[in-house]
């Protein structure tokens, strides 16, 4: 099958602004300019928000209805086997004019009492970063205990025990669910995850919507769902790109994403791989030569490579993120 190009799904946030208006140009958008974006759900599987194909036959079609013709020859046997009609992530695109929320997501078992869902494990590639730009993950005291936690949250003291890390273009952090983290202003990010829309917020930094209104909070369902053990340096990921080459940058039980920088030409043998790829494109522009069919992919843009293909051929100049189920 050919490769599959996606509508994006813009959301707005309280935190959003303009930028990704401007990222995802010439992807025939509806948009309202009045209103502040801060996320564009990419590729999505997630039930009211299921992407719709904007290329080849397919085109008009959601995700769901290709798989069900489709099922396995879209994102591979194995996969089609555990997930069904379900696509097994979501990918979106994040742009922080503001800071998010601190906030946790709950992991499997957490969810599953709780929600009847999966948990929420990211990843997030950092596109680009303002100077000065932070992220938070985890808390400054390793051995916070949950009493101290929840002390802290009685004074309104989150912000004085979550660790901050300074960000630049092309860092990568792992963020397994029970993390608490959050999001500064003036970063651009690419986040994958598992694919539910789950977050509880702990804090919001005192703000209010234009109407006064504060947004929710969940502190209570949050303290339960708390890694307090997960920290900064086990979620930041380094990493060595190869010119034609990819290089894995983070894995999990969930994904695996490699990065792979092309000058001229990067092919890539996936005849071992029972899964679809999706190729987010980071910068620059190139030609994704697949068995099906070929497609161009542009800065901001998201290809999904159906599992059936066992060569791919990327020509031109280009950085791509790689995500796949291993």
């Amino acid at each position: 099958m050919y490769p599959i190009k996606f509508k994006p799904i813009l959301k707005q946030h309280i935190w959003g602004g303009e930028a990704l208006l401007e990222i995802k140009r010439g992807q025939r958008l509806r948009v309202d300019k009045s209103k502040t974006y801060g996320e564009s759900w990419d590729v999505s599987g997630i039930d009211k928000d299921i992407s719709v194909i904007s290329n080849g036959f397919l085109k008009g079609n959601n995700l769901q209805e290709a798989i069900e013709v489709y099922m396995g020859e879209i994102v591979g046997e194995s996969i089609f086997e555990q997930f069904g009609l379900e696509f097994p992530l979501l990918l979106k695109t994040l742009h922080c004019k503001d800071k998010t929320s601190v906030q946790v997501h709950p992991n499997d078992d957490l969810a599953a009492e709780r929600h009847g869902s999966c948990g929420k494990t990211e990843m997030w590639y950092v596109v680009s970063a303002e100077p000065g730009a932070l992220l938070h993950i985890g808390f400054k005291d390793p051995k916070i205990s949950r009493e101290q936690y929840i002390e802290a949250v009685a004074k309104g003291r989150i912000a004085e025990i979550i660790e901050p890390v300074s960000v630049k273009a092309g860092d990568v952090f792992l963020i397994p669910a029970g993390t608490v983290h959050s999001i500064s202003g003036g970063v651009t990010l690419i986040e994958i995850q598992q694919p539910v829309d789950l977050t509880y917020r702990i804090f919001d930094w005192n703000r209010v919507d234009k109407d006064g209104k504060s947004r929710e909070l969940h502190t209570a369902y949050a303290v339960d769902a708390i890694d307090f053990s997960s920290n900064i340096k086990e979620c930041k990921k380094e990493y060595q790109p190869i010119i034609n080459k990819a290089v894995q940058i983070a894995t999990c039980d969930y994904f695996t994403c490699n990065i792979i920088k092309v000058d001229g030409v990067a092919e890539r043998n996936l005849s071992e791989l029972d899964s679809f790829i999706l190729y987010y494109c980071t910068e620059g522009e190139a030609e994704v030569i697949t068995d099906g069919g070929n497609e161009s992919i542009k800065r901001g843009e998201v290809l999904l490579i159906p599992a059936d293909n066992n060569e791919i051929a990327i020509k031109g100049s280009t950085t791509l993120l790689e995500y796949y189920i291993d």
